[in-house]
């Protein structure tokens, strides 16, 4: 949790919600429960799409004097605790960037009590959002979507978390304010949050901001440290704009499948109405060879329903590279069908694996590493859905990754969000337009079957 004491859960009720029939008079129509509120319905819609987050990290202490040689390290476990929403059914969950950073381990409880490990799938720091992943025995029930462009003030919300690790608490309140900058501290400022009267506590971070539909339409994230009844949460749109950038195949691998799509709303209607279109096909991509241009309404990718370009990019998780997906669009007020396929950015072919990198490689120019490719097998006792990696075969001791603490041995498995199946995969990190931007550079290698995880010092 951070200094506004990083959220809780909400829920609220608004007196026209109210049920004003005294306990024992007899409802006013047969077959209805003047108890059984639309803020109940909501709760009994919804609570399957939200998990209790449970972690440990290891905290090391310094104890010893300033400078002295006999420093001594101590290490304990700390406890933390978040909520995440669902958003697909194979169990990709979205929660909070602070619930999961730094962790050793991961733990999800379902609202049936079913308990099960969890992996970071992406992140993003600035945004303080993150896509763990679970895997269920069945598929998973996904939380329904809304939009936070027509909040108004004075409407009643709810909220559902891990308050203090009293798992789906369920609280309510109403939109106190939106498009609120909030300050944490020197390092951690949100922009554009909504603000909320709904209880908040520790432990809620991650967790469902909901309309009385039912509509996702923020992500708790903060309260105000000291204060009563002021809470923030994330807006949904941003939420999903995020959420779509992190889990694109474009960022986490460098292909992708030609289409920049965007989100349209219609908020005239509850429930609402979300569709996703097609901006622009880039030239030579698997879309453009399947036909499809900008406008097209997209309405199904492989199995996926399509009503965000978060689904696109969903439908496209765990599939094989060069798998083609059948996309059923409609133009105008016909369909269009093509299949799409992930490629290397600019359509080029998806580069086969290369052998070991040589002193020209840009690994070994500016990271000081040759490396060797190694097979799914070899990291997959860490994590299973790991598709390879690279095996460090000579660190120079002048370089980047000497300072990092890289050792010859070492699996090299991912740089920033991407992952490093290839050398080439390395050259797109350091080539990256916008490498300034992320840096310093995370690093994500196995050593002795261990994960282990740090920032590379400036690259040249």
């Amino acid at each position: 949790m951070r200094a506004f004491s990083h959220p809780a859960a909400l829920l609220l009720i608004s007196l026209s919600l109210l049920n004003p029939a005294s306990r024992g008079e007899e409802p006013k129509r047969a077959g209805t429960n003047p108890r059984r509120t639309q803020t109940v319905e909501v709760v009994d819609r919804v609570k399957a799409c939200v998990v209790n987050i449970h972690s440990e990290r290891t905290v090391t202490d310094i104890r010893g004097i300033e400078r002295k040689p006999d420093v001594s390290l101590t290490q304990h476990r700390v406890n933390g605790m978040g909520t995440g929403v669902i958003i697909d059914p194979r169990g990709y969950v979205i929660t909070n960037h602070h619930v999961i950073d730094d962790v050793q381990l991961l733990r999800v409880r379902l609202h049936d009590g079913t308990t099960l490990p969890a992996r970071v799938i992406a992140r993003d720091p600035e945004q303080d959002l993150a896509v763990i992943k679970i895997d269920p025995l069945k598929p998973l029930p996904v939380i329904p979507l809304g939009t936070s462009s027509d909040l108004m003030l004075g409407e009643p919300v709810i909220a559902i978390g891990n308050a203090f690790g009293y798992e789906h608490t369920v609280t309510t309140g109403i939109v106190s304010a939106i498009k609120r900058d909030v300050t944490l501290n020197k390092e951690v400022s949100y922009k554009s949050l909504i603000q909320t009267s709904a209880g908040i506590n520790p432990g809620n971070s991650g967790g469902p901001l909901l309309n009385i539909h039912g509509e996702l339409v923020g992500v708790n994230v903060a309260i105000r440290a000291g204060a009563q009844n002021i809470a923030f949460a994330l807006p949904i749109d941003d939420v999903l704009r995020t959420t779509s950038e992190m889990l694109s195949s474009r960022k986490k691998t460098g292909l992708t499948h030609g289409m920049v799509v965007r989100d349209m709303v219609d908020a005239s209607e509850n429930p609402i109405k979300r569709w996703a279109v097609v901006d622009r096909v880039e030239v030579g991509s698997s879309a453009e060879i399947g036909g499809f241009q900008a406008g097209d309404v997209i309405e199904r990718l492989g199995d996926v329903s399509v009503k965000c370009a978060l689904d696109v990019e969903r439908a496209f998780l765990e599939q094989p590279v060069g798998t083609k997906m059948e996309l059923v669009a409609r133009r105008t007020n016909n369909e269009v069908k093509g299949a799409v396929a992930l490629k290397a950015i600019g359509g080029r072919p998806v580069p086969a694996i290369p052998v070991a990198a040589g002193a020209g490689d840009p690994a070994w120019k500016r990271l000081g590493i040759k490396v060797d490719t190694v097979t799914a097998e070899a990291v997959s006792k860490v994590n299973k859905d790991l598709r390879g990696g690279l095996l460090i075969t000579e660190v120079n001791p002048d370089s980047a990754a000497a300072r990092a603490g890289f050792v010859r041995g070492d699996l090299l498995i991912g740089l920033h969000q991407w992952e490093t199946i290839t050398s080439d995969n390395i050259s797109y990190v350091l080539n990256h337009p916008d490498l300034a931007s992320f840096s310093p550079v995370r690093y994500f290698l196995i050593r002795d079957g261990q994960l282990r995880r740090g920032f590379l010092p400036a690259i040249e």
